[in-house]
């Protein structure tokens, strides 16, 4: 067998990060994982369910001593930041630590839709992140994923509650007028992508979108109805709306900076106008801002599109609710 290339991962079992385990185990390289926990979270039943599966699970604090983490990561090949919101700047910690103790590779918390600076403060986060490890001259890779394609169904309920399941009311609307271009990826291609993108050496010191789809959000309700055979409602949010929205939201944040309802409607206005008025989450404007093309670089993968989203979460729905009338 091949040697392994270690990998740790901080937050291997949070939303993303269990993702992107699925994907290391699954995959056909040799990957060895290892689990970076908090000490209170060290027996959890999820970091049980990640040793049953052959994952190495560690303490480790991001928050700690630096030279703590130095030590963990001696001998680590690709160290994953797989963070939430509120921990992303954690992660300038981390890369100093991955510095000093010689990783090879270092993934932040992108995993996101691919934009510039001064449009979406957790984009702006992540490029600070990114500044970071250039100074450092920290070997990267940056992974974005475009839209999670389960996410965009919010936009087009259906009334017979077959996709109620992954219903987010926060995604209930259609930016604009639904007809700008955005990349989708499934939840289940995120981590078998990332697992193809950590294998490659081309990818060393690259930016990558990952994506299945482009299409727009008036395409994406097309598809819920043609395969489901139901009419839905759709509510466009409008240009003046969603600014209007934005600049509610970072008043109240101002008066408030611990207002987390605020800073959420805040984030979301912010990536409403990114990829649903500006176009910014698409694979030309990634090119354009120094992306590779992951369709480009491996032309043989092909991953669930979103006609086979819609088809499987119907599915499922049926399954949870063998009582919906349809």
């Amino acid at each position: 067998m091949d040697t392994p290339i270690k990998v740790a991962i901080f937050g291997g079992t949070g939303q993303t990060g269990s993702l992107i385990v699925d994907g290391l185990l699954a995959s056909s390289t040799n990957f060895e994982i290892f689990n970076m926990t908090r000490e209170s979270s060290f027996h959890s039943a999820s970091n049980e369910k990640l040793r049953a599966r052959g994952v190495n699970v560690i303490k480790a604090d991001t928050k700690g001593a630096i030279q703590d983490l130095v030590e963990l990561l001696q001998g680590i090949d690709i160290v994953i930041a797989a963070l939430h919101f509120n921990a992303l700047l954690d992660q300038v910690t981390l890369a100093r630590a991955a510095k000093e103790a010689g990783v090879g590779r270092f993934v932040p918390c992108n995993f996101g839709t691919p934009g510039i600076r001064g449009i979406n403060l957790t984009n702006d986060l992540k490029l600070d992140v990114l500044d970071e490890i250039l100074t450092l001259h920290l070997p990267y890779t940056v992974i974005d994923v475009g839209w999670w394609s389960q996410e965009a169904l919010s936009a087009a309920p259906l009334p017979s509650g077959r996709t109620s399941h992954w219903f987010l009311e926060r995604m209930r609307i259609i930016p604009g007028d639904g007809n700008i271009k955005c990349a989708f990826t499934s939840t289940a291609d995120i981590g078998p992508y990332i697992a193809r993108v950590l294998a490659d050496p081309r990818t060393l010191n690259q930016k990558i979108l990952c994506y299945t789809d482009v299409l727009t959000y008036n395409e994406v309700v097309d598809i819920i109805e043609e395969e489901s055979g139901e009419k839905t409602q759709k509510i466009y949010k409008s240009t003046e709306k969603i600014f209007e929205d934005l600049a509610a939201g970072k008043a109240a944040l101002e008066a408030n900076p611990g207002d987390w309802e605020a800073k959420f409607k805040v984030i979301m206005n912010q990536y409403y106008n990114s990829y649903g008025l500006r176009g910014d989450n698409t694979p030309q404007i990634a090119k354009y801002l120094g992306y590779l093309d992951f369709q480009e670089l491996y032309p043989d993968v092909k991953g669930e599109t979103m006609r086979m989203v819609v088809q499987n979460i119907m599915q499922e729905g049926l399954k949870a609710n063998s009582g919906i009338i349809h």
